[in-house]
């Protein structure tokens, strides 16, 4: 499997993503005047961004995005701009302006329109970190559902089989214009889903094309790092 690197444990895993993510930013700024990040939810993401926090970055110059939001109320535990408000936005010297939640509390399709929106306006993303479930999916893109067929650059998501069923991701057409895709896999839950993407079967994750696959040794038993960076 292309871009898989394995390592040693989520926090090895969390520490990579964390200078993925200042590499890219640096390179970008060297030839653009901002950088535009999308990030996830979960666990090993939200290490990876406390990690980042503690990093000197040019923050002001730097753009964060989300993978995909749940369709609660503003400030809801449930919420990824939660966590990430709250491991990374908090933590560090960049504008309110820079931060660019998904404003889910809309409804799904009324929020996929107005980021939609933001999205265009920018062009497209320099990179997206992204997370993989146990089922293969990605952002909110489950397997199955008419999301992953929507061609819009954020789609919204009904009858997710994950509460809440309601959210709003980012599509397929977003993912792949992307910059870079990078994909965090942690844990023995996630060793099938990684199985089955490395026989080729289409799980969304797969059908996003990540460059780099950053796995620990539990995720990725039996498998052997092809990195690509």
């Amino acid at each position: 499997m292309d871009g898989l690197e394995i390592l040693d444990d989520a926090e090895a895993v969390a520490r990579a993503a964390a200078d993925e993510i200042a590499a890219t930013a640096q390179r970008v700024l060297a030839a653009a005047d901002v950088c535009h990040i999308a990030l996830p939810g979960g666990g090993t993401p939200a290490r990876c961004l406390e990690l980042l926090a503690a990093m000197q970055l040019p923050w002001p110059r730097l753009h964060w995005y989300l993978g995909d939001e749940r369709c609660y109320p503003p400030g809801h535990a449930g919420r990824n701009d939660t966590m990430i408000r709250d491991r990374l936005w908090s933590r560090i010297d960049g504008p309110e302006s820079n931060h660019h939640p998904i404003p889910a509390e809309l409804g799904p399709e009324r929020a996929a329109e107005q980021y939609a929106a933001l999205i265009k306006a920018i062009g497209s993303l320099d990179l997206v970190v992204l997370g993989m479930g146990e089922d293969g999916h990605t952002a909110s893109l489950f397997p199955g559902n008419a999301a992953l067929l929507d061609p819009h650059a954020v789609v919204p998501v009904h009858g997710a089989p994950k509460p809440p069923p309601q959210r709003v991701s980012l599509g397929l057409a977003a993912l792949l214009a992307a910059g870079r895709r990078v994909v965090l896999a942690t844990g023995a839950g996630k060793r099938d889903a990684l199985q089955r993407v490395n026989r080729g079967e289409a799980l969304p994750v797969l059908l996003a094309q990540p460059d780099r696959w950053l796995t620990d040794r539990a995720a990725a038993a039996g498998m052997q790092s092809h990195p690509v960076h």
